[in-house]
């Protein structure tokens, strides 16, 4: 696994760096200091896993060198650790295709979890960031259950079903299909697709997409005959 990871502090991102290789052995990380150095590594290397980097960075306009990265890596998450902690921002970095969303006081285990979220298909948003997120009202009732799951400490695995737009959803990951082209099929953003499959995963108590498809069958939401992992 190849990942980028970018920050103008040098002492966080050689703290990201450690952190990154003890949970991820034998990744292959890559260091960029800004953005234009980020744009240089992604000309050099055209095939990163993952993108984790610093929302406001010298070298390019923040909202303009995500749009850009994201055209440049397509599928590829991208994940910001930032210490600006904005509700209005955190709404326009998932509208370009951001897949996460992780505040630099985050603690390691939280980071880790968050990026293996990411990993998974999913997007993370932090909680004191969920209520009323965004604007979208899809993407907001599925925070607003993420809100709901996360605040359910009694129970280990969530009693709620899913709803019929997230079997469609399950549906097209049992077909392969990518975020983008489940985005495609449903006349969905992007976003609101990856927001789905974290409300997916955490509702049927799996951490990727090929355990959600099994559970999926498994609980009579979709056949084994739609399955084509």
């Amino acid at each position: 696994m190849k990942i980028l990871i970018a920050d103008d502090h040098e002492l966080f991102l050689n703290g990201l760096e450690f952190i990154l290789k003890s949970e991820f052995q034998d990744a292959d990380i890559v260091l960029a200091k800004n953005y234009t150095e980020i744009f240089t590594q992604l000309e050099k290397y055209k095939n990163f896993d993952l993108i984790v980097t610093d929302l406001a960075m010298p070298g390019a306009n923040w909202l303009e060198a995500l749009n850009r990265i994201h055209q440049f890596v397509g599928e590829t998450p991208i994940i910001i650790v930032s210490a600006v902690f904005d509700k209005e921002i955190l709404q326009k970095t998932l509208e370009v295709g951001v897949s996460g969303y992780i505040p630099k006081s985050s603690s390691n285990a939280v980071m880790l979890s968050a990026i293996n979220l990411v990993r998974a298909g999913g997007v993370y948003i932090p909680h004191e960031l969920l209520d009323n997120a965004v604007n979208n009202k899809e993407i907001n009732q599925e925070i607003k259950t993420l809100q709901t799951l996360s605040d359910e400490h009694t129970t280990h695995k969530s009693a709620k079903k899913l709803t019929p737009r997230q079997i469609e959803v399950v549906k097209c990951i049992a077909k392969g299909l990518s975020n983008k082209l489940i985005a495609y099929e449903l006349g969905l953003t992007e976003g609101t697709v990856k927001v789905h499959v974290t409300v997916i995963l955490k509702i049927l108590g799996v951490n990727n997409r090929t355990a959600a498809v099994m559970e999926a069958v498994k609980n009579g939401y979709i056949s084994k005959e739609e399955v084509n992992l």
